[in-house]
């Protein structure tokens, strides 16, 4: 809105209207309506500078204040004559049927005494405020109605002054809903072409109000996302202002993530507890609680999603001096033709093959000799088993069959070399953790990186996924959407937790039941979003028969890759499998 326009209006609009300093004072034209046997000072924000510029109350509190919008609409001025006059506007109207009888709030307000208001008094609230809210008690709980936009009540919610988290709600239980959990919701429309408060407490709202900030709130954090960018669509800012906590923030972020660039987070300083709030800022500041509001309202910017110029800059100048002197880009598989054909694993590796080529051992061959290294990995099987994976390893490790694994009576140097194998077994495990779950999410999965980034202090993570086909789908009718899903959180999570995926793929029969001889990307079964997600993929070919392994004492298989983001595809190399220790050699 026009500076100018603003001043003008209300200057005409309001009898014995003067100008003094940021401010327009008048008697207040609705105190009489009210009750009051003389009027009140009427006071109108006409600072240029502020968010708030137009913003009208009384202070007395004879009623809510808003801006010129709503003061011509109290007055039945002619909407084109106001400032912001928008003749396409239509108010935000939700499709309800509302009910019968409102709640009969006299019996709960009557009960609001001199004891109770003391402990608003705390925080700067006073009995005009209670009174102008329509707060109420019921001789042991606070009573705060929720009005809809029709002007009624038809549900309160009810919290211990000691205690806000002994609450509970009383009206039509329909009204209980989320949807409904926005108090002083008739708020919004009052703050059209203007600016408003969003807080996470009934408390912090009035302590807002009270020193003259238009407010909504909802119960907790938690519920923030009942406000909407179809709600919120008339309002010019929002401040987005909740307690002290991480969780409050996140939703905060997401909250201001839907809306957009309208939206500004006040943030707390660094040195601020946990869980403070608006409350407590109000105790301690008292009569310099209004100026310290409104230093965090010019200290805030409007809220963005990117992450700013500088900080981008200097995170890719920091990763860029992390790679000086690195021999590969990636992790290191202990395969040298491997490493040189795909300057080591990194992003999202999708390795396709028959079944019984190999596959899910030769990626715990390179699993467990990364979290040798000193990588995290977590190894998502639903094709082996726990055991499996570690008896293969141990085998491996020590050159020892299965069988003679389980001999009570066996030679000596093969004796110690199990007695090794199982020590270098037992000192990878911190760094290899093998899951079975077969209910998990990518939000399961995003939570265990945490975990063992946070157990190991290792930012890096490898995961392995064997395989894809057999990720936990909703509908298995659906495997293809599945695919592509589980695909999609993949690129999310290796961008955003640094890392790397080794994945195995099921390949796809020819018109006779026979696999391709030919490796390409359209081998893959239910391909889907593979050829768009990986950054390698590869095909795992056997030179033997796969599904008559006894018939064939040497085990001879090549890699191939197939695509790359970065990488020229060819043949990667010839590996043997050191058949019964299940261990690969490169050739």
């Amino acid at each position: 809105m026009n500076h100018e326009e603003v001043i003008k209006f209300y200057m005409k609009n309001l009898k014995g209207a003067k100008i003094s300093g940021s401010y327009i004072k008048a008697p207040c034209p609705f105190c009489m309506k009210h009750g009051n046997k003389k009027p009140g000072v009427f006071a109108i924000n006409i600072s240029p500078g502020s968010y708030f510029m137009g913003y009208f109350r009384c202070l007395n509190k004879c009623m809510h204040g808003g801006f010129a919008s709503y003061f011509g609409k109290l007055l039945d001025i002619d909407p084109k004559v106001i400032p912001g006059f928008d003749p396409d506007y239509e108010p935000f109207a939700k499709k309800i049927s509302y009910p019968p009888v409102a709640m009969n709030l006299s019996e709960f307000t009557s009960l609001l005494h001199s004891h109770n208001l003391t402990f608003f008094k705390e925080f700067g609230v006073s009995d005009k405020l209670l009174k102008m809210m329509r707060i109420g008690f019921n001789g042991k709980y606070i009573a705060y109605p929720y009005f809809l936009e029709n002007g009624a009540c038809y549900a309160a919610r009810f919290v211990l002054p000691e205690n806000d988290d002994n609450t509970f709600w009383r009206g039509e239980e329909e009204c209980f809903e989320k949807e409904y959990r926005i108090f002083n919701v008739e708020e919004i429309e009052r703050c059209k072409d203007g600016a408003i408060f969003i807080t996470d407490s009934e408390k912090g709202l009035l302590a807002l109000k009270e020193i003259g900030y238009p407010a909504v709130c909802v119960p907790s954090h938690i519920d923030l996302d009942v406000f909407s960018k179809e709600r919120l669509a008339a309002v010019k800012h929002i401040f987005l202002m909740v307690n002290n906590s991480p969780e409050a923030y996140m939703s905060a972020r997401e909250l201001a993530t839907n809306i957009g660039f309208k939206v500004r987070i006040i943030k707390w300083p660094f040195n601020m507890k946990r869980g403070y709030d608006i409350c407590n800022l109000a105790t301690d500041k008292a009569a310099d609680f209004g100026k310290t509001i409104s230093a965090y309202i010019q200290n805030s910017k409007t809220f963005s999603p990117f992450v700013s110029p500088q900080k981008e800059f200097k995170g890719y100048f920091n990763s860029l001096n992390e790679k000086k002197g690195m021999e590969l880009l990636g992790l290191s598989t202990g395969f040298l033709k491997m490493d040189n054909a795909l300057d080591g694993i990194r992003g999202i590796n999708i390795m396709g093959g028959q079944p019984k080529a190999g596959k899910s051992c030769f990626f715990i061959q390179i699993s467990t000799e990364i979290a040798r290294a000193g990588i995290p990995v977590i190894y998502y099987d639903f094709e082996n088993g726990r055991k499996q994976i570690y008896t293969r390893t141990i085998c491996r490790l020590g050159e020892i069959s299965e069988k003679e694994l389980r001999l009570e009576d066996i030679e000596k140097d093969k004796s110690e070399r199990i007695i090794k194998a199982f020590g270098e077994l037992q000192s990878l495990l911190p760094n290899f953790r093998v899951i079975t779950d077969r209910k998990l999410t990518p939000a399961i999965m995003k939570r265990h990186i945490d975990f063992i980034q946070h157990e190991t202090r290792v930012n890096k993570t490898m995961i392995v996924i064997d395989s894809l086909h057999k990720l936990p789908f909703k509908n298995l009718s659906e495997r293809r959407t599945g695919i592509d899903f589980w695909l999609r959180n993949m690129e999310e999570i290796r961008d955003e937790q640094d890392v790397t995926f080794l994945v195995v793929s099921e390949l796809s029969r020819g018109s006779e039941g026979r696999y391709s001889e030919t490796p390409d990307l359209g081998a893959f079964k239910d391909s889907g979003d593979i050829e768009y997600s990986a950054d390698n993929a590869m095909i795992f070919v056997p030179d033997w028969d796969a599904l008559d392994p006894i018939s064939e004492s040497t085990r001879n298989s090549t890699l191939w890759l197939v695509a790359s983001r970065e990488n020229s595809p060819g043949k990667i190399g010839n590996y043997t499998l050191n058949y019964p220790y299940w261990g690969f050699t490169e050739v």
